[in-house]
């Protein structure tokens, strides 16, 4: 039994240390804290070029199956990726998120606004 508890507890700490998210799925309660109106200006000016097309592998804006294993995550883990950049497999699909949408004049409350803006289009 001793063994078992262990194994668990290790499996556990494995899979919350390779970025599996603790938090539950996103909500529209989760958007609402976010200025969408901005958001969509932002998307339209920085974000529309890679995520209307789903060019390096950004999820298309309003196609929710392109959305789904991301929505798992919270929305505050999907902001701070898109502010932070993000590069690699994400659930079997090689991906690119530049920093900030590759523009470093964003703030991070526009970057959060735009994220929100594209979440809620599938919501």
């Amino acid at each position: 039994m001793g063994r078992i508890v262990s194994i668990m507890t290790l499996s556990a700490v494995f899979a919350l240390s390779f970025g599996l998210d603790a938090h539950a799925a996103t909500t529209k309660a989760d958007v609402a804290s976010y200025d969408l109106a901005n958001g969509k200006v932002v998307y339209d000016a920085n974000c529309a070029a890679c995520h209307a097309a789903g060019i390096m592998g950004a999820p298309k804006t309003g196609t929710a199956r392109k959305w789904t294993s991301r929505l798992t995550q919270s929305l505050d883990t999907m902001v701070q990726k898109s502010i932070a950049g993000y590069s690699g497999d994400y659930r079997g699909t090689k991906t690119f998120m530049p920093a900030k949408g590759g523009n470093p004049d964003l703030t991070d409350q526009e970057v959060g606004n735009a994220v929100a803006y594209m979440v809620n289009e599938v919501l």
